[in-house]
C-alpha cells in the first residue's frame, strides 16, 4: 500500500514530465484527412492487368449562319491544319457545323478560338444552342481502352465513307441517378444494345461524350450518330425513343443538329 502510494506521489509532483510523455504518445498518431478521388479512366482486364487511363480525347462542336459557301472554310481549316469536320446544315441552307477535336483542352482556345474569329468564319452568325463541349469517357469494363477513349471516335467522325451526322444534347433526370447499379446497368444495356444493332450492319456509329459542367445548358452527354446514309439515323432515334432511359429518365434532349460532310482532316 505504501509503494503505491508513492508511485502516486511521484506522477503527481511531476505533471509536466507525466504529460509530456503521454502527449508525445499522441503525436505518433497520423490524423488522416480526406482521400483524393481517382480520376482515371478505368477498362477491363487487358493481359492479365486491369487497364487505367488518364487519356481522353475532348470535342466540341459549334455551329453558324450565315455561310452562302462551306468550300472556302474547308480550305482554311486545312491550312490551319485543325483536327475535325465541317458539315452543311440540312435544315438551314447557310448553315454549316464544325466539330473539332483534341486531348489538350487548349487546342480549342489556343488554336481554334483565334481561327473562328479570323476571316471566313468570323463574318458568320454563331448559333449558340447548338454549342456543345464533352469529353470521351468509359464504362469499365472495356476490353481496350484506348480504343475506346481515343481511336474509336477520331476514326467514327472521320471516315470519309460515313458522311452524314447528327449531334445532340442529352440530360437525364435526376431520378435515374438514384436507381440502384444494377438496375441502371440493366437500363443502359438495353439502350446499347439498340447502337450496337445498328452499328453492326453498318446504319449507324455513335460517339459518346461526358459534359457534366462543361456546356452552359447542364447537359449530362454530347451524342454523335454517324452514318452513309441520313434514314438509318433518323431510325434509331426512332427506336431509341422506346428503351427504357429515353422514354422514362431522359429530363431534355436536343436541339438536333444534322449535316452531311463538306470537308473533313486528314487526322
Amino acid at each position: 500500500m505504501h509503494e503505491h502510494f508513492n508511485v502516486v506521489e511521484r506522477r503527481l509532483t511531476n505533471p509536466i514530465r507525466h504529460l509530456a510523455k503521454y502527449n508525445c504518445g499522441m503525436t505518433t498518431e497520423t490524423r488522416r484527412g480526406p482521400e483524393p478521388p481517382d480520376l482515371s479512366e478505368k477498362g477491363g482486364m487487358k493481359n492479365g492487368q486491369p487497364q487505367r487511363s488518364d487519356r481522353r480525347l475532348f470535342m466540341q462542336f459549334v455551329a453558324f449562319g450565315g455561310c452562302a459557301d462551306a468550300d472556302p472554310l474547308g480550305d482554311t481549316l486545312a491550312r490551319a491544319r485543325i483536327s475535325g469536320v465541317l458539315y452543311e446544315d440540312i435544315n438551314d441552307p447557310r448553315g454549316v457545323g464544325l466539330l473539332t477535336f483534341s486531348e489538350d483542352p487548349d487546342f480549342f482556345l489556343d488554336r481554334v478560338r483565334p481561327l473562328l474569329n479570323s476571316p471566313g468564319f468570323s463574318d458568320l452568325v454563331q448559333k449558340p444552342e447548338h454549342t456543345m463541349l464533352g469529353r470521351t469517357y468509359a464504362l469499365g469494363y472495356e476490353p481496350d481502352l484506348q480504343e475506346v477513349l481515343l481511336d474509336r471516335p477520331r476514326r467514327t467522325v472521320l471516315n470519309p465513307l460515313w458522311k452524314w451526322a447528327v449531334w445532340y444534347p442529352l440530360r437525364r433526370s435526376g431520378k435515374f441517378a438514384q436507381l440502384p447499379d444494377q438496375e441502371q446497368r440493366v437500363i443502359l444495356a438495353e439502350h446499347g444494345a439498340v447502337g450496337m444493332s445498328f452499328g453492326a450492319g453498318d446504319y449507324a456509329h455513335d460517339v459518346r461524350l461526358a459534359c457534366h459542367g462543361l456546356d452552359k445548358g447542364d447537359n449530362d452527354f454530347v451524342v454523335g450518330l454517324i452514318g452513309k446514309d441520313l434514314y438509318p439515323l433518323s431510325a434509331i432515334v426512332q427506336v431509341m425513343r422506346k428503351t427504357q432511359q429515353t422514354a422514362l429518365y431522359l429530363e431534355k434532349l436536343g436541339p438536333f443538329f444534322v449535316g452531311r460532310v463538306v470537308w473533313q482532316s486528314a487526322d
